[in-house]
């Protein structure tokens, strides 16, 4: 080592005195006034030496100064001191850890003398930035001039390693030279072991170490956590314990990280009274870990708690709480916390901005989403690929898929995740086939579809009817998927029966090797909506018999498919057994279903009073069934009750006028009739007309009431105009076919 200290110089004494205050400061971590001592130096024109610049290159490492580290450099060159292997180590450092291997390397080839230090240092250098086979290259350079590597070499070439087979290699390595007695070496093979996934080896080299520091324990606990070990996390907590080793805040953190990843509240709650007693709950760390374990149990008042008694508040603490209260679909929360986050003047990392772009997609708002991408651009914040995904997908919720193109087409690097929002966004939107096309451009760009690409073009389908076009996904899920995956057999019963074809749907449901609750609520609902409401109530009891306890969804889809078969007494049976038999309280969408239910079989005074026992609020849609059924009975009555309430709740919407005045014509009210019409007009609302589409060999075509733009008009009015004549029931097909003004047939 004696050879890297500078050599003796005829400094002069006010140079030495300089020096001795920069080597005193930088040695107190005083970097800014190591800079300020230099540039007095300058001002003073008292000349540098050797002594002089390594402090400053370390100074300028600490503080970011990239630039004026450089300018250091050039003054080393100038003053002929490059050739000092004191100084070139320090420059060395520098460029590393700035991650310029090109520029250190550089330097180190003008070494006229280096020993292992420098040649570590490089070596470490490559290994970081991924180039393993330069430092695997410059390890046998440094073999073969001599050099013998030290433990720190080979904890430096690990930092890069992540092929098992090369692990092996290095482990070998050490072994040959003696260095796993080195604890702090075999805590980073152990390390890099559980990273490449061999969890034995990990395990086999912790049980060997003679010694074992609370870097050991709390590097195999770690490794047992990220794979959800929750049994081997608990016992090794257990024998740490009684070994004499205390845990400190990383060990809590990896217990609550697999606590939460497992659902283990009641653990998590444990752990957290641990922590407590130990006097760890004002680490930052810790507080992190908590509120991530509180918010993935939905425990927000616990999390909030937790988050609000924090003092030192960083940008991880600040993204946890975020991205936990998006995750819990409370995203105007979420917002909250961003702005109090800007207010106290903390920077948002790129994942904080992910998830606040993803809290203003679930809240559809597309003016926050805006404000929050010209926040981005405004601070020049640069992004990763999971928030340009986000604006992607914001983009797209918002009904914005312009936008959202445009966010996909400046997506840095895409990936799997780019390519299945940009899809996920033309399905939602409707576009169908845009979908498609997205879906074959992104095979030929070698991104392998997953479940979630296959489960939206699915979804996209279903939600418009087009058959053709899931007969054809179902084609490319037989060809290409070895295994099967139950988000996409699913899927695949939730097109067909949306889509009509109930007998696929009801195959696709029978090849599941196993149905969860979903499937089984597709099935359900599919064959009540489409009129088979025995098959619906006959499968919900196969469900009863296969042990699966039903939850608010399943009790939706049957009660929906009783309403829409006319099973009165059914679906009030099965409404009562979801409290007495199953112990789960009716939302405002099961009781909204059991208004419809009686409704649609003239029980109207029922439906009205199980209405106004069971809605808290106002609910316009909930009015408007029991309006239909009161036009249909004749409870003129109670139809202008209702009426009234209507047009107080919504006195702007068109279709709540046209409605009153239907119910109106249904009573001979001529003149309630044409006060609806008059009050609407001179509102200047206008109804949207009632419009239908078809898949006709995957092109949709849509049809409006009243419309003769349709650019087959004339064709199909004269399809019509055949059909009538050759069947001769003009009657029953209730159409004036001389009438042009109709475009369709709803």
């Amino acid at each position: 080592m004696n050879k890297l200290k500078p050599p003796l110089s005829s400094a002069s004494s006010v140079t030495k005195s300089f020096n001795a205050s920069i080597n005193r400061l930088s040695s107190q971590g005083a970097h800014s006034d190591v800079l300020l001592t230099y540039a007095s130096m300058l001002r003073n024109h008292v000349p540098s030496d050797a002594y002089t610049f390594p402090s400053l290159l370390k100074a300028c490492t600490f503080l970011n100064l990239f630039s004026l580290g450089r300018s250091l450099h050039q003054c080393i060159v100038v003053n002929c001191l490059s050739s000092d292997a004191y100084i070139a180590s320090s420059l060395i450092n520098f460029y590393v850890k700035f991650g310029c291997a090109n520029a250190a390397h550089k330097v180190f080839d003008f070494m006229p003398e280096r020993n292992v230090v420098p040649w570590t240092t490089v070596i470490g250098c490559y290994s970081r930035e991924g180039n393993l086979e330069m430092a695997y290259s410059l390890f046998i350079d440094m073999r073969q001039q001599g050099i013998q590597p030290s433990s720190v070499t080979l904890l430096s070439i690990l930092s890069g390693v992540s092929a098992l087979a090369h692990l092996r290699c290095w482990h070998g390595c050490a072994i040959l030279y003696g260095f796993m007695s080195d604890i702090t070496l075999s805590n980073s093979f152990l390390n890099v072991y559980g990273r490449c996934g061999s969890i034995e080896d990990s395990r086999k080299i912790f049980e060997c170490m003679d010694e074992k520091d609370l870097v050991s324990w709390n590097s195999l606990i770690s490794i047992y956590a990220q794979i959800g070990n929750l049994c081997e996390v608990l016992q090794l907590l257990k024998t740490m314990w009684e070994v004499g080793m205390k845990p400190d805040q990383q060990t809590f953190g990896s217990v609550l990280s697999v606590a939460a990843s497992m659902g283990e509240l009641k653990l998590g709650r444990s752990v957290h009274c641990q922590i407590l007693r130990a006097g760890f709950n004002f680490d930052a760390h810790v507080e992190t870990a908590l509120i991530v374990m509180y918010l993935k149990g939905r425990n927000i008042d616990a999390a909030f708690r937790i988050f609000e008694r924090s003092s030192d508040k960083d940008v991880v603490l600040w993204t946890a709480m975020i991205s936990g209260l998006v995750q819990n679909e409370s995203a105007d929360k979420a917002l909250a916390i961003f702005r109090q986050m800007l207010k106290f003047r903390v920077k948002p990392s790129t994942a904080t901005i992910a998830s606040v772009i993803t809290a203003c997609a679930q809240l559809g708002s597309f003016n926050l989403g805006t404000s929050i991408h010209g926040y981005v651009l405004k601070q020049e914040l640069t992004l990763d690929v999971t928030a340009e995904n986000s604006l992607v997908t914001m983009y797209a919720k918002c009904g914005k898929l312009n936008q959202s193109f445009i966010m996909f087409d400046n997506v840095s690097k895409r990936d799997l995740v780019s390519w299945n929002a940009i899809i996920a966004g033309c399905t939602q939107n409707g576009y169908i086939c845009k979908a498609l096309l997205l879906f074959n451009e992104m095979r030929t760009h070698c991104q392998t579809p997953d479940s979630i690409t296959i489960v939206s073009l699915l979804q996209g389908c279903a939600s418009i009817g087009a058959l053709h076009f899931g007969k054809w996904m179902h084609s490319f899920i037989i060809r290409n998927s070895p295994s099967p995956c139950i988000l996409v057999d699913t899927a695949l019963v939730d097109m067909y029966s949306k889509c009509g074809h109930l007998d696929a749907a009801q195959r696709c449901f029978n090849a599941m090797p196993s149905q969860d609750l979903v499937s089984w609520g597709a099935i359900i609902a599919g064959n009540g909506y489409h009129g088979e409401g025995e098959t619906a109530l006959r499968l919900y009891s196969e469900f009863l018999k296969s042990g699966m306890k039903p939850n608010n969804v399943i009790f939706l889809s049957v009660l929906s498919s009783c309403s829409h078969n006319g099973f009165v007494d059914q679906g009030l049976k099965i409404y009562q057994s979801m409290t007495e038999d199953f112990g789960i309280a009716p939302n405002l969408e099961h009781h909204a279903c059991v208004v419809d239910l009686l409704s649609r079989a003239g029980r109207v005074e029922e439906a009205y009073d199980l209405y106004q026992r069971t809605f808290p609020e106002p609910a316009v849609n909930v009015l408007g069934i029991i309006l239909d059924a009161c036009r249909v009975t004749g409870n003129d009555k109670l139809a202008e009750t209702i009426a009234k309430d209507v047009l107080m709740l919504r006195p702007m919407n068109a279709g709540n006028y046209v409605q009153l005045a239907h119910c109106y014509a249904s009573t001979d009210n001529w003149e309630g009739v044409g006060e609806a019409w008059s009050h609407m007009r001179s509102l200047g609302l206008r109804k949207i007309p009632g419009w239908s589409f078809i898949d006709i060999h995957g092109t949709i075509t849509t049809f409006f009431t009243e419309h003769n733009s349709h650019l087959q008009f004339q064709e199909i009015a004269s399809a019509l105009h055949i059909l009538r004549k050759e069947s001769g029931k003009k009657e029953e097909l209730g159409i004036d076919l001389e009438i042009s003004q109709y475009s369709g047939v709803l």
